[in-house]
């Protein structure tokens, strides 16, 4: 079986994080299919499955490249908007069936390239309960395959400096795109500033990048309780050193970070949006606020920072439900789909 994955996206967040897992877990199950990966020629997802075997790479920055070499495929996935469009124009010219995974909290647009790119698809996937409701006035088949949390890499020389650089400290730690918009940093920002003099003892770490990168710092400039750190290759380094995880999100999908801190055992608290419901049980494996709401997420940071107790059974349980979101399990649920799509054609 050959399989193209779509995904034409700039740069590297979740969805290419989810891409990149999909793509190995599939590896490591099926060695026998033939994996190609359309993206971009500087997408940071090559350089992570450079050594994979049975996978070939496409170039395509626009929709209408990268067709012709890619030619006969058995099934497509169209993992982004950009790649949609991409795996509908191929299924026009060689009838191939291709599936999409949506990843987005929003309505589908209803006009005439929304009804046909997914009117057209053999399958659509929402990868939280919240997305299936959106999509559902569109279509009632839609499946629901939730993110995996990812086998993150680690540098123990970084995390010796991070543990020596933060001793004694509270880590309060976010990771997403700098894009207020959707993460909120700004609230967590609030609920730092708040905490300068209260809680001296905590400390606040971002990692990422993104658009509202320059706003975020200069309005933390004066908070020397705050590190911006980046884009980091090598999150789990950070996860590790982590006591407390926070997800400030807007709107969110489903949130896969948030995946990737309760393997590293780190208490979570997140907004209640979106597919975020799915993963965390408010009282149970973490906290939920509403969004926006920075009188509530900082009692809640209270909350976990005193209750050490608390926070070790909402992690603990947490990890219990970990194997519901395995790179396994969602490869395996996925290739259902594919095997479905070739015996249709």
């Amino acid at each position: 079986m050959k399989i193209v994955h779509a995904n034409l996206a700039r740069g590297f967040r979740g969805g290419e994080r989810q891409t990149v897992t999909l793509i190995q877990a599939l590896s490591q199950q099926y060695p026998d299919i033939q994996q190609v990966l359309l993206c971009r020629a500087d997408s940071p997802m090559r350089e992570m499955l450079k050594n994979r075997e049975h996978i070939q790479f496409v170039d395509a920055n626009k929709q209408w490249q990268g067709h012709f070499a890619i030619g006969q495929a058995d099934v497509i996935h169209a993992h982004e908007a950009k790649a949609v469009h991409w795996a509908w124009l191929h299924h026009l010219v060689w009838k191939t069936p291709y599936l999409i995974t949506r990843r987005v909290d929003f309505p589908l647009k209803n006009n005439f390239l929304g009804k046909q790119t997914f009117g057209n698809a053999h399958a659509i996937i929402a990868i939280s309960q919240a997305i299936q409701t959106r999509l559902q006035s569109f279509s009632q088949n839609v499946d629901v395959i939730t993110d995996a949390y990812s086998r993150l890499p680690e540098n123990p020389p970084t995390i010796e400096k991070l543990q020596k650089q933060f001793a004694n400290r509270f880590v309060i730690g976010h990771i997403g795109a700098l894009v207020d918009s959707h993460k909120g940093q700004l609230d967590l920002l609030q609920v730092a500033r708040q905490f300068r003099q209260q809680y001296p003892d905590c400390v606040f770490l971002f990692l990422g990048q993104g658009a509202d990168e320059a706003m975020l710092k200069a309005q933390s400039a004066d908070l020397d309780n705050v590190h911006w750190l980046g884009f980091q290759t090598d999150v789990g380094s950070y996860l590790a050193v982590m006591d407390l995880f926070v997800f400030p999100s807007r709107t969110e999908g489903l949130g896969s970070a948030l995946l990737d801190a309760m393997v590293y055992n780190v208490p979570i608290i997140a907004s209640r949006v979106g597919g975020i419901p799915d993963i965390i049980q408010h009282e149970n494996n973490g906290l939920l606020f509403e969004t926006g709401q920075t009188v509530q997420l900082a009692e809640q940071i209270e909350k976990m920072y005193h209750n050490s107790v608390f926070r070790l059974r909402c992690a603990a349980a947490a990890k219990q439900q970990l194997a519901n979101f395995s790179p396994e399990n969602m490869a395996a649920k996925y290739m259902v789909h594919y095997q479905n799509a070739v015996r249709a054609t």
